[in-house]
């Protein structure tokens, strides 16, 4: 339970910017110092609680930066609170839901808000650190979770890390290390390299490298830079750990704290009625965890979020929960391959586990579950399994999910689409895909909102089936070939945790399936919004490296756009078997129509705001007029 609050800085938000009817907000960031007692039922799936240090009366602490933006006049507000889980110790829905330009810790410019829905609509923000291993920045909210020992005694175990220089995090100079290494005796420490992920790892002598310090490494001689692409794997004996579950009860007990404790009227600005999250990629990973742990019930008994949004997390959960968890990895066909994700059940629909024979649903059908939306895009069901949400864990037939269950697939998307992403490939060797999902993502979370508040149930999930034919394993996808694009053969598979140190084989696979598609290569099921739908090009959640990097593998979660050809004849000339842009659309006006209907359709349907079909109108129109 949370103990203490403490007020650090409370000023006008933005020197006191209008938001509509809700008017000025204020911003409030703070410390919220919490307090577990490890034998509460409620606590029993925090793990290591026995190697944290307790007070005298045997509760461990720990602290927790939080931020709260609420109306300044309260009675202006909805009266719910929408929380961020943060992602890495970040920010995210601005820029992935709500047309900011930029990603932003610090929210101290106007553009960083984007539309400003949420304040617009008189919502509480609240955001707090939740992860002990995010990186400290400005602006970034890091969990102080205590280290973890045995008797007083510092821990110590041999951990493996994985490090790929020139893909999902940028160019490396060194390895940083997630923990302090335990010695920097270079016989302590292996570092070897492999190009795939299926390689066996070849051992680099300890010429090869040095330890900078205790979490970093260098390779040698001096500047050499490790080869882009490359696996590089480093085994060594790791301590100073933290007890980072801890990070469920912070969340947990911060809004059941800011929801029913009257002594969070300051803070919140009056009574609150609902509470509402949001989750963007491992921040929605961490919320299916949360959710399957049962977090939310807190120590009272009482129900924590009444709804949930899950965006672009598939079925995978966050690796939080070992003693040395990474939590920033994420599990792709390359990278962090070996790594834990994906933990059975993934559904939330009740479902049996073929390998252990054990039944179980994501959520708990009972009183304290949320109601839960997931929506990913087609990335996810090439990386990350997210047909398993909708069918059995061996891939044979759909699932029903329950009432208070949604999942929809954002067809023809790449994992991180936002708005103003565009075509560079960068390290793929197609260039990468454009599609902007935020405008379906802005009307479910309006739909949950009306769920929560009002009763009203939002559209019926949108995903592609097996008994629909539209659902089906990625080897027999008939997608449209052509000289110069780059297929792959395979969607990652889907393995329960295992040995992430001296990783093996695994035993078994769920059975992961992908979207089909059209002679176009698009995406047949799910939500197709105005440019899929309505299509310049093909859209894949997937691409493929370019040499140098690894060949025959899916880079990253990049999806793919490739421009249809102009006339019959270009196309003729490229060799491409799809339509022209002329063939399919013979005047401009077919086209603004088309593009009108589709819009319109979604409005109808409620998965698309006004707003926005509007503006997917007035851009085809500029289409139209060559601009």
């Amino acid at each position: 339970m949370i103990t203490e609050l403490h007020a650090l800085s409370e000023a006008a938000f933005l020197n006191g910017e209008s938001f509509g009817e809700s008017g000025a907000y204020v911003r409030i960031a703070g410390v919220a110092v919490g307090k577990i007692d490890p034998h509460d039922p409620a606590n029993r799936n925090i793990a290591w609680l026995d190697k944290a240090d307790r007070s005298s009366a045997g509760d461990i602490e720990y602290r927790t930066p939080f931020v709260v933006l609420r109306p300044m006049r309260p009675e202006r507000g909805n009266g719910c609170v929408l929380y961020e889980a943060t992602n890495r110790g970040k920010t995210l829905i601005f820029p992935y839901l709500f047309d900011a330009p930029t990603q932003s810790n610090t929210l101290d410019r106007l553009e960083h808000l984007g539309n400003a829905m949420p304040l617009r609509l008189g919502f509480t923000l609240a955001w707090c650190g939740w992860d002990a291993n995010a990186v400290r920045q400005p602006g970034t909210l890091v969990l102080d979770a205590p280290l973890a020992g045995d008797a007083g005694m510092r821990l110590v175990r041999l951990i493996r890390e994985e490090f790929v220089s020139g893909t999902r995090h940028g160019t490396l100079d060194h390895f940083h290390l997630s923990y302090d290494a335990a010695t920097l005796d270079p016989a302590r420490t292996t570092l070897s390299g492999r190009k795939h992920a299926w390689d066996a790892p070849r051992r680099l002598g300890s010429e090869a490298w040095r330890f900078l310090d205790a979490r970093r490494i260098v390779l040698l001689p001096e500047g050499r830079a490790p080869q882009a692409g490359c696996l590089y794997d480093v085994h060594y004996p790791a301590t100073n750990p933290r007890v980072l579950p801890l990070g469920y009860a912070a969340t947990r007990d911060l809004v059941s704290f800011l929801r029913y404790n009257a002594g969070a009227v300051h803070i919140v600005g009056g009574p609150i009625r609902d509470t509402l999250a949001i989750g963007v990629s491992q921040a929605g990973r961490y919320l299916r965890a949360f959710v399957g742990k049962g977090f939310n019930r807190d120590e009272a008994g009482r129900r924590v979020f009444d709804g949930m949004l899950v965006h672009i997390a598939g079925v995978g959960r966050a690796f939080f929960d070992d003693l040395f968890a990474q939590p920033f990895r994420t599990r792709t066909q390359h990278q962090d391959h070996d790594f834990p994700e994906n933990e059975f059940p993934f559904s939330s629909a009740l479902t049996t586990d073929p390998f252990s024979g054990r039944s179980a649903a994501l959520l708990a059908d009972s009183a304290c579950d949320p109601l839960f939306v997931q929506t990913n895009t087609s990335s996810e069901y090439w990386q990350k399994g997210a047909s398993l949400l909708h069918t059995d864990p061996s891939g044979q037939r759909d699932v029903e999910l329950p009432q208070t269950a949604r999942v929809y697939l954002i067809a023809g998307t790449q994992h991180d689409a936002r708005p103003g992403i565009g075509t560079d490939p960068g390290n793929c060797a197609n260039p990468c895909n454009p599609h902007d999902p935020s405008p379906v993502l802005r009307a479910l979370f309006q739909a949950l909102y009306q769920w929560i508040r009002e009763g009203i149930p939002p559209p019926d999930s949108r995903v592609p089936r097996i008994t629909a034919g539209t659902l089906q394993p990625a080897s027999a996808l008939r997608f449209p070939r052509w000289e110069g694009l780059q297929p792959v053969a395979d969607c990652n598979d889907i393995v329960p945790p295992g040995d992430w140190v001296h990783p093996a084989q695994p035993r078994f696979r769920y059975t992961a399936l992908v979207c089909g598609v059209d002679a176009d290569g698009n995406e047949l099921d799910g939500i197709l919004t105005p440019d899929i739908g309505v299509p310049l090009g093909t859209y894949s959640g997937w691409n493929s490296y370019r040499a140098p990097y690894p060949q025959g593998v899916l880079a990253d979660r990049r999806g793919s756009f490739i421009r249809f050809a102009e006339s019959r004849e270009a196309r003729r000339l490229a060799g491409d078997p799809r339509l022209s842009l002329q063939e399919r659309y013979p005047s401009p006006d077919v086209y603004v129509e088309l593009v009108r209907k589709a819009a319109q359709q979604l409005v109808h349907e409620r998965l698309l705001l006004q707003d926005d079909a509007d503006r997917y109108i007035a851009r085809a129109q500029t289409y139209r007029d060559g601009e």
